[in-house]
């Protein structure tokens, strides 16, 4: 199409705007509202560019014109913010405000879906549909996956976006094989449903596209908004009529006039089932704000997007009711925030994060310790209820209970107790992470509560007497070192050269985060003279005992100089950082030759003792096993990418992952574990691990954070298939498992490799073999085609495709072992680091 039948053509001077005389790179080309198979889209401005006042910019790739120059359009393609560093692959809204002017100003866009909000990608980044159908993009500069539609061989003919704005892959047959409008992200349009189990997202913030904790959901009953956290908090509910002849809903679609909820029938059985919006003029959509809002946008004659209705308060929601107006810990009051303060004191325990900005919430002045629960204090704060009315402790209909059930647990932040008339009869709220609290006229409300935040007291502060025994006690102690500083200092002279090698303390002091350091006669004492005796590995024995009230578990390394290393490392690593999906370090004890770690107890042992079947135990079933795989990637997740320095842990396996009573799965064993600069691409190191989880980057001692998910694919095979990953027992041909993996996968019998010991498991074998392929996503030789493991993460919520073209000749672990020679570097296979009750 020359230029001249585009100016001849009225309606489609945007275009014009955007692509005139686009010139072709590797199959690029000019903006239209499709294109074909084997089409190229580089990020550069080779690509039309608008970029705005506010200083974003639009590089469109395909581009429905409006029916007039003032109407908006929807458009696809390349966008960012200042500075324009970062682009996500967006489907946004057009417009145009200058109908006098030939060549009409686009003047913003928003943005109603994303393909890639969570790993931006940089200039040059190439988008392609390619010749089999698919719709990928990759960084250009390493030309690593970022994101796919997965329609790989799905008869793909073309892409369009449609008027009502949804990116559809049509197939040869003109249906449709992948559409955003199946893919929600933050945003609702005309047109657009939102299915049962389908989330609603809000960014974490109004300058960020990564997804935060807010997002909305479409249950069986109804709709459902929620803040993420261990478990969910709800914050806003809208259940639907229905009697019992009634099916469940399936959705809610946003038209022109409503946001109705339909039922698996196809009208609203009810016309409660739907809420009413205002008659659209112009065009709309409608966005899940980062605080909990979900707002509808209307382009209005002023040439500007405006906000017309508030869909939360139709529910309605009061402003103090959302779960982040005041951040965490912070108290709504009318719309103004402030910090807890209990009645009747002067003592603050919370203080504000930001003076000049109270509604980015509070922080306790002194962080909450599971290792201090006796010193455990509840704040009251009266007249104060808590959004989330969906954690109910039922055991505890009284204040007493109610506050007697948080100050047992550990992970209870924080009680609601709310009641009428009666108030020795109630409801107990509990949470496990507190956000913002609310400020309650109980004659407006017709009911009461109080809330009860859990605090950390200072050691003299719960013991008003130990002060002055303080004083006491560092008389006499300075009184006694003095008489004996003189002889104290003539034994260390004379005994450090004999227990220099031995003992060679560790400067324990400048470590970040530092737990807990017991005595030895401690130790010695708590665990009955290391009697319990639950394991051992590569570096030592495991012993359970009871600190107090806590049972725990103690790893006592073997040697005076055996395992230093692997010790420092384990207490500097795990010492300074927290996470559900990480076992806990409670402290550690360094004395002469004697090195001992603490750790939580893990009442359910490691895992391999669950899918190996050595005791008999039942099989686990599909979901349980589901959330440990999740769990384990979680866990990896936040050593790779959510820590200061990455941390590769380089020994993921069974029997480094342990279970609690609820089977939540937590990393352990992190003494081989290697820290990394988050600017290095590589570093070298001398080969360690396991034979059977070694990734072959080994080979070169050239490792990232990579060989961590190479491992994980190992564990996710070995979780599916119930038996180890070498395993001398099995057939010949048979005996490695990953050998037996890439045999049926290239035979297209994956079904072979389910556990047969779990029905439950063989009923859900479609589910399993997608997780087996996410698996040999992970197992890639080429260490940069396989996917990070926020990339993983995603996959298992459901929200990323696993990459279609995989490699299956995946590596022979067998190789590390005979290059390397020896064993030395690896840590013990099977018995390795347990931290459990009894095996």
């Amino acid at each position: 199409m020359s230029p001249g039948n585009l100016f001849a053509d009225f309606t489609v001077l945007v275009v014009v705007v955007l692509a005139v005389a686009a010139r072709p790179v590797s199959g690029q080309r000019s903006v239209y509202p499709s294109a074909n198979l084997s089409t190229l889209w580089v990020n550069n401005k080779v690509l039309d560019t608008v970029t705005y006042d506010d200083g974003s910019t639009v590089r469109a790739i395909v581009h429905r014109s409006p029916q007039t120059f003032s109407d908006p359009s929807f458009a696809a393609g390349f966008f960012c913010t200042p500075p324009c560093q970062e682009f996500i692959f967006a489907v946004f809204i057009l417009t145009a405000t200058d109908a006098q002017n030939p060549l009409p100003v686009i003047t913003m866009a928003q943005v109603v879906w994303c393909a890639n909000r969570a790993n931006s990608v940089g200039e040059n980044a190439t988008l392609e549909l390619t010749g089999d159908g698919d719709l990928v993009l990759r960084e250009k500069a390493n030309g690593r996956l970022i994101w796919s539609s997965g329609t790989s061989g799905r008869s793909v003919r073309r892409m369009e976006i449609t008027e009502q704005g949804n990116l559809v892959l049509f197939d040869q047959r003109n249906a449709t094989a992948w559409q955003s409008f199946d893919h929600p992200t933050d945003a609702l349009v005309p047109g657009q449903s939102l299915l049962q189990g389908m989330k609603l997202r809000a960014n974490a913030s109004a300058t960020t596209w990564t997804g935060g904790k807010i997002y909305i959901s479409v249950l069986h009953d109804g709709v459902y908004g929620y803040v993420e956290s261990t478990p969910p908090q709800l914050y806003l509910k809208y259940e639907v009529s229905r009697n019992m002849s009634q099916r469940d809903p399936t959705r809610i679609t946003f038209t022109n006039s409503s946001l109705s909820i339909f039922l698996q029938s196809t009208q609203p059985r009810n016309p409660d089932d739907s809420i009413p919006l205002p008659e659209a003029k112009s065009t709309q959509y409608i966005r899940l704000e980062s605080d909990g809002h979900l707002k509808l946008y209307e382009w209005s004659t002023q040439g500007k997007w405006t906000m017309v209705l508030d869909l939360t308060k139709q529910l309605p929601l009061d402003d103090c009711a959302f779960p982040t107006v005041c951040g965490g810990y912070g108290i709504c009051t009318g719309g103004q925030c402030s910090c807890p303060l209990e009645s009747n004191s002067s003592s603050r325990y919370f203080q504000p994060i930001d003076y000049r900005r109270q509604s980015l919430g509070c922080a306790p002045v002194t962080p909450i310790s599971c290792q201090e629960m006796k010193t455990h204090q509840l704040l009251t704060l009266t007249n104060v209820s808590y959004f989330d009315k969906s954690q109910i402790i039922m055991n505890a209909k009284n204040r007493d209970d109610c506050k007697q059930a948080c100050l047992k647990n550990c992970s209870c932040k924080a009680v609601a107790f709310r009641y009428g008339q009666n108030d020795s009869n109630g409801e107990c709220q509990s949470v496990t992470e507190v956000f913002s609290l609310q400020s309650i006229q109980p004659e407006k409300v017709n009911y009461s509560s109080s809330a009860y935040l859990k605090v950390q007291l200072t050691p003299s502060a719960s013991d008003p007497t130990q002060n002055k025994k303080k004083t006491i006690l560092t008389a006499t102690l300075a009184a006694i070192t003095t008489l004996v500083l003189l002889v104290i200092a003539a034994i260390y002279v004379r005994r450090r050269r004999k227990y220099q090698e031995l003992d060679e303390e560790l400067d324990f002091d400048t470590l970040p985060g530092m737990p807990t350091r017991f005595s030895f006669e401690k130790l010695r004492e708590c665990t009955e003279d290391f009697s319990k005796k639950l394991g051992e590995g590569g570096f030592g024995s495991v012993f359970e005992g009871k600190i107090g009230e806590e049972s725990v578990a103690v790893k006592r390394l073997e040697g005076a100089r055996q395992g230093k290393k692997e010790f420092l490392a384990e207490v500097e690593t795990i010492g300074s950082i927290e996470h559900i999906n990480l076992v806990r370090l409670i402290g550690f004890c360094t004395e002469k030759s004697n090195r001992l770690l603490v750790y939580e107890y893990m009442p359910r042992g490691s895992l391999d003792k669950w899918i190996y079947y050595r005791h008999n135990n039942a099989p686990l079933d599909w979901c349980t096993r589901c959330k440990i795989i999740m769990d384990i990637a979680k866990g990896l997740c936040y050593l790779h990418e959510e820590c200061r320095r990455k941390i590769a842990h380089l020994d993921i396996k069974p029997q480094n992952i342990l279970l609690d009573e609820n089977f939540n799965a937590k990393l352990a064993d992190f003494g081989l574990s290697k820290l990394i600069d988050r600017d290095q691409s590589k570093v070298v190191t001398v080969m360690r691990g396991t034979p059977g989880y070694l990734a072959p980057e080994w080979l070169t001692s050239k490792i990232t954070e990579k060989v961590d998910i190479y491992s994980f694919g190992v564990v996710v095979t070995e979780i599916i298939s119930g038996r180890k990953n070498i395993d001398i027992s099995q057939p010949e041909e048979s005996v490695q498992l990953i050998n037996l993996l890439r045999e049926k996968a290239q035979n297209d019998q994956l079904i072979d490799m389910i556990d047969k010991h779990s029905n439950d498991m063989v009923s859900h074998q479609e589910e399993v073999i997608q997780m087996m392929k996410l698996a040999m996503w992970c197992l890639q030789n080429d260490s940069s085609r396989r996917p990070s493991m926020s990339m993983v993460v995603k996959v298992l919520e459901g929200a990323m495709s696993v990459e279609n073209c995989l490699d299956y000749s995946f590596f022979n672990a067998n190789s590390v072992i005979s290059a390397q020679g020896n064993l030395s570097t690896y840590s013990a296979p099977p018995q390795a680091s347990i931290l459990s009750g009894p095996r």
